[in-house]
């Protein structure tokens, strides 16, 4: 039975990806940018990163899964990984994935992701607690769920679908209404964060430079 406290759950993997692998991603984003791939079209918009990425991204999660299990007891498996990147100006603004189907046999449990690029300026990647009971959807986990019977879940904000739905455009009421508290992040390119699927979080505006990062759902 998974609890609540792995959807609030928060681990870092310093090392997620060696200096090589970096070197070696960079390599592969930079030739794909300057092919047919197809990047992000709007801010926080993510793209399925490509094969060779995606083989070296996935031997680096089976690296780290023991570590990540120390938060997320629960995790399986990686979803495959997606690309994104940030200009200036651009943010990830704050909101929460959720839990849409805790029922599923390989449901989200969690997020990851790992900066492949710094931006020279800004472009961190926050948290945000809370002791306020409007981010609660009043909706409980069932006897046949993933999720101890009465598992409480929260409303679900995930990224926008596209370029003609702006992200967030208007945050709402009940996130509003949540008086927060956010917790920064220092952490550099290789290092990964893990966080549960109920983590209010997001990632500050780019002051300068771009943010390049790898994201991807933790299954149960």
């Amino acid at each position: 039975m998974i609890h609540l406290s792995e959807t609030l759950a928060l681990q870092t993997v310093e090392g997620f990806l060696t200096p090589e692998e970096l070197i070696r991603l960079s390599k592969i984003m930079d030739g794909e940018l300057d092919s047919a791939f197809l990047p992000p079209r709007y801010p926080a918009g993510v793209s399925p990163a490509p094969a060779l990425a995606q083989e070296i991204l996935q031997q680096a999660t089976g690296r780290a899964l023991p570590v990540i299990r120390q938060a997320l007891p629960s995790i399986g498996s990686a979803a495959p990984w997606s690309y994104t990147e940030l200009g200036p100006d651009e943010q990830v603004p704050t909101h929460l994935d959720g839990i849409p189907a805790p029922a599923a046999g390989h449901c989200r449990l969690g997020r990851i992701g790992v900066v492949l690029q710094d931006a020279d300026e800004g472009g961190e990647f926050y948290i945000e607690t809370t002791s306020s009971r409007t981010i609660w959807a009043g909706q409980t986990t069932a006897q046949h769920h993933n999720f101890a019977p009465g598992t409480p879940l929260t409303h679900r904000l995930p990224h926008a679908p596209g370029p003609d739905s702006p992200q967030h455009a208007s945050a709402p009421g009940w996130l509003m209404a949540a008086h927060r508290t956010r917790w920064t992040t220092d952490a550099r390119a290789g290092t990964a964060i893990a966080y549960g699927a109920q983590v209010i979080h997001g990632v500050s505006p780019v002051l300068s430079g771009t943010l390049r990062k790898f994201v991807t759902d933790l299954l149960t």
